[in-house]
């Protein structure tokens, strides 16, 4: 068969790609030149402010309508300050607060952050309905429970990242919020009828395309009464006749990451799940971090073969790579924004912090973090109070490991503030907080995503719908802890 080098660029078009490290390696650029539809950054591309927009530029001489992706959501999930935390709160917080003009206040200043730095789609917000309390890797990424303040707030979003010129994408379609199992390690299951989903799931996506939404990102879950055994992101009925059809979406279609294993365990790897992707309608296919040259030539000449053995129409790729172009050349149109208050975030996390109980008894306590692991969106940012403190003494302890006795003779007379996320889901943490309360004064702070959970006999429970470096100055403010 002879190589065809329109088909091939066409391929590159359709892929969003990634590298490692703060400098763009020449095969990035290179790709870019020769089609390549952009590239998505992840925590390991950033520095500083001014070595990322020395890399978007970098990027910009292979191609000038090269598009650069990020998943900013603000909150727990950071990229451009995953060293810190984000001076933002996320979504649970500004659901929370119901302030629709301060989500989109802040949303606008997160956008204003990344086209000051060159990134022009920000993979966010994330506009998942989190009905399920005990969802792995939603929660805090979400604006709450009830469909009609997603939508709402998800409107916001959208209109505040378009506002700073940067592309949002809604996301994760069918809707990622009623699953027990975290697609970066397995395929979930919404096992529901497309009756539920629409009252539930869907009225965020509904909101954020008549919002303007430019890209919708696909969620690999399987919802067996649409997509049988497979993931949403394989499945036309999905990403065609209702997103497209139902809800009339006209923008672009962008995949979750081929890499995470709830696509590619499906579909026998990245090359033939970005086959299956652009066969069931999806526009931008992001492969994730751990790309090289060799996966991005793999994956395109995956699509090149699927044209020539007719298991892929060519009049699809051209739709895909149309698409990706189209919202290239909106962000290319979009002018300077004013730069946002660094108090801005500050400001509005402590407007989320809730207290339950009385808060009197906390001067100069023991403040114990109890350590919980990060989800593989999160990664590993600092989070918690430790930042904040005016010299409080501050322990780290793994739950299941530490001896209540010891702390209680460690704080002596003093009170103990316990920090956790997620505290009644981490093994022994329920038991710990139990056992220090029982003899002695404890105000437990839960940094995750609020369940029906309340701790027994702590003096006062603070909930701060989020872990990031706003959220934590907030909650040591709310203590009287800060410096």
């Amino acid at each position: 068969m002879r190589r065809d080098p329109g088909l091939r660029r066409l391929a590159l078009g359709t892929l969003l790609a990634a590298y490692r490290g703060p400098v763009p390696p020449d095969w990035a650029v290179e790709l870019v030149a020769e089609g390549l539809a952009g590239h998505t950054l992840f925590g390991t591309n950033i520095d500083t402010p001014a070595q990322v927009a020395a890399s978007t530029a970098a990027l910009r001489t292979g191609r000038a309508e090269v598009l650069v992706a990020i998943d900013e959501e603000g909150g727990d999930v950071t990229r451009l300050a995953h060293a810190t935390g984000s001076p933002y709160p996320g979504n649970a917080a500004l659901g929370a607060i119901d302030d629709e003009g301060l989500t989109r206040e802040i949303y606008r200043a997160i956008g204003g952050e990344l086209a000051a730095v060159g990134v022009t789609v920000n993979l966010a917000p994330a506009v998942d309905v989190n009905s399920t309390a005990e969802n792995p890797v939603i929660g805090t990424r979400s604006f709450g429970a009830d469909p009609v303040r997603v939508a709402a707030h998800c409107a916001a979003a959208v209109a505040g990242l378009q506002a700073a010129g940067v592309a949002a994408c809604a996301k994760h379609f069918p809707g990622h919020g009623a699953t027990v199992t975290d697609s970066h390690h397995a395929l979930p299951t919404v096992d529901v009828s497309p009756q539920v989903l629409r009252r539930r799931d869907l009225p965020p996506f509904a909101a954020a395309i008549a919002a303007g939404a430019k890209a919708v990102m696909t969620a690999h879950i399987r919802v067996p009464a649409l997509t049988g055994t497979q993931p949403a992101t394989f499945s036309r009925a999905v990403l065609v006749d209702l997103l497209r059809r139902e809800y009339g979406f006209t923008g672009a279609v962008i995949t979750d990451a081929l890499e995470m294993k709830g696509a590619a365990l499906a579909a026998g790897g990245i090359a033939p799940g970005a086959v299956r992707a652009l066969a069931a309608g999806a526009d931008l296919l992001c492969i994730g971090a751990k790309v090289d040259a060799t996966l991005i030539e793999g994956v395109a000449a995956e699509i090149v073969a699927a044209v020539g053995e007719g298991r892929l129409a060519r009049e699809r790729v051209e739709q895909a790579a149309g698409r990706a172009a189209e919202l290239a050349e909106w962000t290319r149109a979009t002018g300077p924004t004013p730069v946002p208050s660094p108090d801005l975030g500050y400001a509005a996390a402590r407007r989320a912090v809730r207290v339950e109980g009385q808060l009197s008894e906390s001067v100069d306590p023991l403040v114990v973090q109890v350590h919980a692991r990060s989800t593989v969106v999160q990664g590993r940012v600092p989070w918690g109070l430790g930042p904040h403190l005016d010299g409080t003494e501050l322990v780290e302890v793994v739950a299941a490991e530490s001896d209540p006795e010891e702390l209680r003779r460690r704080a002596g007379d003093r009170p103990i503030v316990l920090v956790g996320r997620r505290l009644h889901r981490l093994p022994g943490g329920p038991e710990l907080v139990a056992a220090l309360a029982a003899a002695h004064p404890v105000i437990v702070v839960e940094m995750g995503w609020p369940s029906g959970w309340r701790p027994v006999g702590s003096r006062a429970f603070v909930l701060t719908y989020g872990a990031s470096h706003a959220i934590g100055r907030a909650a040591a403010e709310v203590l009287g802890l800060t410096r």
